[in-house]
């Protein structure tokens, strides 16, 4: 396996009708459902690929003598507005606005030029021809349209698109950016948490998110495990927010693991707008807007890792940083954990699954079977012991079409779509 093909991010378009993935390659694939066939009614749903292109390349950074990765951190997808699709993807520093759009005419007869492209000798032009648009095969032309660069120091960790469509924010480590779609060259700091003295730096911003309808409004995530939430009406640079979200810890499970394993690494509202929804470590919650000290449900997604702490250390698997996604209702979330295994929680019936998505279990139209991790004691013959995971085998990136019960699931280099069983 070539590193560059570790899937670093997964996000269906508005309609669903798209999924595009990012790499560490700083490659986009973009896969576009099957249209529903006449005779073959059951076919919808097939992902194929749509389109692929270099979106990034590495860079070298002279002053600093740094080398930039390509590897894609984030996309996000605009509302389609016309025929073409737009989408945002962003590297540790600069973010790319793509227009992806398909092609199935060519213009041919030009009067200056030949049918190969070559110019022609104005002296042997001597008849105007009307070009005319002949059909060809379809092709699907990506170009970047814009380059927004050079507006952070430290690495890009989330964009977010505004719900007015005129602009969107970049967050890396100690600051968040406000772009306008149209301007490249300039953006407006909004949130700046770097300190006078860097040495008295305590912690960084992790994740942020524009609130899904109100354009004012959003939240930020830190790596002490707290949620702020701003509101760009009250000023210019939020630097004080609007609403401060976190739970108090429990003294009797204080570690010397307690402030890594409370960072948290992906923040998102729910389509409502009403909730948040944060991961950390070992857990995801659910927060109700209105209710800042604690969150209104807390599921637990690897509590056997508790105990694991210390080798995941040493191994560095416990600063993975797994994101967290919602159904299109808002009613089941799903996240990420080891060997491959991902989870789901259902928080009308409170019932979770483990699942797993790995070459060997996900033959085409095979059923999911649920897994279940036992810890010490006996072992049943389908259960597997905590100590046999497969540490790195990881599922950081997950996605949910925005209506239907299809899933996306990135395991390494491999791509998992899942749908419902229909009767």
């Amino acid at each position: 396996m070539q590193n560059a093909d570790i899937i670093s991010t997964v996000e269906f378009n508005h309609t669903g009708e798209l999924l595009a993935t990012g790499d560490k390659g700083g490659r986009v694939v973009i896969f576009q459902r099957e249209q529903e066939s006449k005779n073959q009614p059951h076919r919808r749903g097939e992902y194929n690929v749509y389109s692929t292109f270099q979106s990034h390349e590495p860079e070298f950074d002279y002053l600093k003598s740094l080398e930039i990765e390509e590897k894609i951190n984030k996309i996000r997808w605009l509302p389609q507005q016309n025929a073409a699709y737009f989408l945002l993807s962003t590297n540790d520093k600069t973010v790319k606005l793509w227009k992806v759009s398909e092609r199935d005419k060519r213009p041919e007869g030009y009067n200056l030029k030949d049918e190969d492209g070559r110019l022609r000798d104005p002296s042997m032009i001597t008849m105007l021809r009307v070009p005319v648009l002949r059909p060809m095969d379809l092709m699907v032309e990506a170009t970047p349209r814009r380059v927004f660069a050079n507006a952070h120091t430290y690495h890009i960790n989330s964009i977010s698109v505004n719900s007015d469509y005129e602009t969107y924010m970049s967050a890396d480590d100690l600051r968040i950016n406000l772009w306008n779609f149209e301007i490249t060259n300039q953006s407006f700091n909004i949130v700046d948490i770097k300190p006078a003295n860097m040495e008295e730096l305590t912690e960084v911003i992790t994740a942020a998110e524009f609130h899904p309808h109100h354009c004012n409004t959003f939240v930020y995530s830190s790596s002490k495990g707290t949620i702020r939430l701003c509101d760009m009406r009250t000023s210019a640079l939020c630097d004080r927010h609007a609403k401060f979200f976190e739970e108090p810890e429990d003294p009797s499970n204080r570690s010397f693991f307690s402030e890594i394993i409370s960072s948290i690494s992906d923040v998102k509202f729910s389509h409502s707008g009403r909730y948040i929804m944060t991961r950390d470590y070992l857990t995801v919650k659910v927060w109700d807007l209105n209710m800042e000290n604690r969150p209104i449900e807390t599921y637990q997604v690897h509590d056997y890792l508790r105990s694991k702490l210390c080798s995941l250390y040493e191994n560095d698997c416990i600063f993975d940083k797994f994101e967290c996604v919602w159904n299109g209702s808002d009613s089941v979330i799903m996240t990420g954990s080891y060997n491959n295994f991902f989870r789901m929680f259902d928080r009308n019936t409170k019932r979770d699954v483990t699942l797993e998505a790995s070459r060997e279990n996900s033959k085409p139209r095979a059923i999911l079977k649920p897994r279940k991790v036992c810890v010490g004691g006996k072992r049943r013959k389908d259960e597997i012991s905590v100590d046999s995971l497969d540490f790195s085998k990881k599922i950081l990136h997950t996605a949910w079409h925005p209506s239907e019960n299809i899933i996306a699931v990135a395991a390494t280099n491999n791509l998992y779509i899942f749908q419902d069983k229909v009767n």
